[in-house]
C-alpha cells in the first residue's frame, strides 16, 4: 500500500503502477459532467477557469446531503467515462490525476501518457466508507449545479488503485 500527500507530482506519478493500491491523503476536486463542460466550454472561449487544474486531481462524484454531524454524504465515484470527451482538454490544461470507475474511452489513455497524469480507479458502492474519509468540503465553483459543483475535498488515507500509469498500462485491458 502506497501512501500519497497530495497534490501529485511527476516523481510521484512516475513512480504509480498500475494496480497499486494507494491511499491518498490532501485536497482534491469534485466535478462530473456538467461541471467538465462548463471548464471546457470556458477553455473554447478563451476564458479563465475558477479554479486552476495544474497538478489537481479530480474526483468524479456527485454527493449526497450530509446527514446531520457528518461533512458530506454518500460519496462514492460515477462512471467516469462521462467525462472522456472533456478529459483531453482538460490534462492539457495541467489535471494530474482522476478518481473514477470503470474504463476510459477514446483519447483518453494517449492523453494520460501525454500529459504524465494517472488514473485511479475507486470502488462503486463504497460511498459510505469515502465520506467517512473526507474531513472538509466547500464549494470551489458553479454553485448552481448543486451537487454537480466544483468541490474541494480534503481527504484521508483515501482508498484507490491506479487503472492507468503514466506509461499507459491499463488495468482494463
Amino acid at each position: 500500500m502506497k501512501h500519497i500527500n497530495l497534490p501529485l507530482t511527476e516523481e510521484i506519478i512516475e513512480n504509480l503502477t498500475m494496480g497499486d493500491e494507494v491511499l491518498l491523503t490532501g485536497t482534491l476536486l469534485v466535478g462530473r459532467d456538467q461541471a467538465h463542460k462548463r471548464l471546457c466550454e470556458l477553455l473554447d472561449c478563451g476564458k479563465s477557469l475558477p479554479v486552476e487544474l495544474e497538478g489537481e486531481t479530480i474526483f468524479y462524484m456527485g454527493p449526497s446531503p450530509a446527514p446531520k454531524d457528518f461533512v458530506i454524504g454518500a460519496c462514492g465515484p460515477t462512471t467516469s467515462s462521462r467525462m472522456d470527451a472533456f478529459t483531453p482538454k482538460l490534462l492539457d490544461k495541467g489535471l494530474k490525476g482522476m478518481i473514477g470507475k470503470g474504463p476510459r474511452y477514446g483519447d483518453v489513455a494517449q492523453s494520460i501518457v501525454k500529459n504524465k497524469a494517472v488514473y485511479f480507479y475507486s470502488f462503486g458502492g463504497c460511498g459510505a466508507l469515502y465520506a467517512e474519509k473526507v474531513i472538509s468540503s466547500t464549494v470551489a465553483a458553479f454553485d448552481d449545479l448543486g451537487p454537480e459543483a466544483i468541490r474541494r475535498l480534503e481527504v484521508k488515507d483515501f482508498p484507490v488503485i491506479v487503472a492507468i500509469d503514466s506509461r499507459g498500462n491499463n488495468i482494463y485491458s
